[in-house]
């Protein structure tokens, strides 16, 4: 697993010597940003799996920003975030809605099931009309998302070393 991640990523020195991300070279060549560890590689998708449903554009930089300040690996929390996009946005904040309601104890209602225009302001407009439900559920769906996925990827990579320890003993 390791091994197909490192092919994966970008080398060190070529992102220390990239002239768009020099500025930020003091925070960028932390080693914890980029070690393929378990826990690093866990908390990478975690962050991932939480920052994917902010809304918006807002959901790589605050991947970067929180994958600093917790030590995490950087490019898996970037590219976990990929999770959500056109196609899976809705039917996930329809979920995070179905959860506020059953949170907040009312009756689930019919969804409106008028999805919105393409442009922010429509999709905006749609969201705020879904209220309070969205904004209970939204935290508590990516929370969930998050939890679930670092326990996913502590174990995967858990039964990954032991079936390559026994194929060694073997």
């Amino acid at each position: 697993m390791k091994n197909f991640l490192r092919k994966l990523l970008p080398r060190h020195d070529a992102l220390k010597d990239n002239r768009w991300l020099k500025p930020f070279g003091n925070w960028l060549n932390s080693p914890y940003l980029w070690h393929l560890h378990r826990r690093s590689v866990a908390g990478g998708v975690a962050l991932g799996l939480f920052c994917g449903l902010i809304p918006g554009p807002l959901q790589m930089l605050s991947a970067a920003l929180l994958a600093v300040l917790f030590r995490v690996n950087l490019p898996v929390a970037l590219f976990a975030t990929l999770y959500t996009n056109p196609f899976t946005i809705v039917p996930l904040y329809l979920l995070a809605y179905r959860i506020g309601m059953w949170v907040e104890g009312s009756p689930l209602p019919d969804v409106p099931h008028a999805f919105p225009s393409l442009y922010a302001e429509g999709l905006w407009s749609w969201l705020a009309g879904l209220g309070k439900p969205l904004l209970i559920g939204l935290p508590l769906l990516a929370t969930s998302l998050a939890v679930t996925g670092y326990f996913a990827v502590l174990i995967v990579w858990r039964v990954t070393v032991v079936l390559k320890w026994r194929a060694r003993r073997r």
